[in-house]
């Protein structure tokens, strides 16, 4: 397969994960095959926007910035649809306390960024970090985010030893946990949960601020990458 956009991937074994965005047909059938972890509820909702902001999934929605447009052109031919960030305005915290820097995932924002992919966002500014935002997901079987980039770099961290599928640039692979992935600055990129158990990645950013463009691309509806996972899957 032609690469055109460097990755570096860490792992102790291959696994694989798959990208789509909402409206996007995907199988449920490992998901109901048993009983799964209840899914968060998002932290936001449309009742939450202020004048002019519109919230879905958890999510602010706003268009795409025209600069961002042309560095959207440097690295990739694909269309950006939106931009997301975290709704809602903070406080910053005191950092005097215990509670100010020890928090447990439900201290943190939930989004619900695609079907079966919600994210436990830890952003930076809301918690007296200058350079640090974490992100823990609840990727179900199936589960996914839309094909998306983000304006720094990225690293995705699985410790479990499950397989996910990976749409990085014009690269679509597997990886099995445990792993590190090296996401690099506007590379799109989406994963997939290929394990009948949820997910959870840790994503890291060397940024205080949640932010990501979503693509019109979906990369795995294709007969290859279907065929990509389908291999993964037989293999467990």
């Amino acid at each position: 397969m032609k690469r055109t956009l460097p990755f570096i991937g860490l792992a102790l074994g291959i696994a694989m994960i798959a990208v789509y965005g909402w409206g996007v047909s995907h199988s449920t059938d490992a998901k109901e095959a048993r009983d799964l972890p209840p899914e968060p509820t998002v932290t936001y909702s449309a009742e939450d926007a202020t004048s002019g902001e519109r919230i879905e999934h958890g999510e602010s929605m706003s268009d795409v910035e025209e600069a961002r447009y042309a560095l959207h052109a440097q690295h990739h031919a694909h269309t950006a649809l939106e931009t997301r960030k975290i709704p809602g305005g903070f406080e910053q915290p005191d950092m005097t306390s215990v509670a100010d820097f020890a928090l447990s995932k439900d201290d943190l924002v939930v989004i619900n960024p695609g079907p079966g992919e919600y994210v436990h966002v830890m952003e930076g500014q809301r918690h007296g970090y200058q350079n640090l935002t974490v992100g823990i997901t609840y990727t179900a079987p199936g589960g996914a985010p839309p094909m998306h980039t983000h304006v720094g770099e990225e690293a995705h961290v699985l410790t479990e030893r499950q397989k996910i599928l990976y749409a990085l640039g014009d690269d679509v692979f597997v990886m099995e946990g445990p792993y590190v992935v090296n996401i690099p600055p506007m590379v799109p990129h989406s994963f997939q949960n290929l394990d009948d158990e949820v997910a959870e990645l840790v994503v890291i950013f060397p940024t205080n601020v949640w932010e990501y463009d979503v693509l019109d691309y979906f990369p795995f509806s294709t007969p290859e990458s279907q065929a990509i996972a389908e291999e993964a899957r037989q293999g467990q």
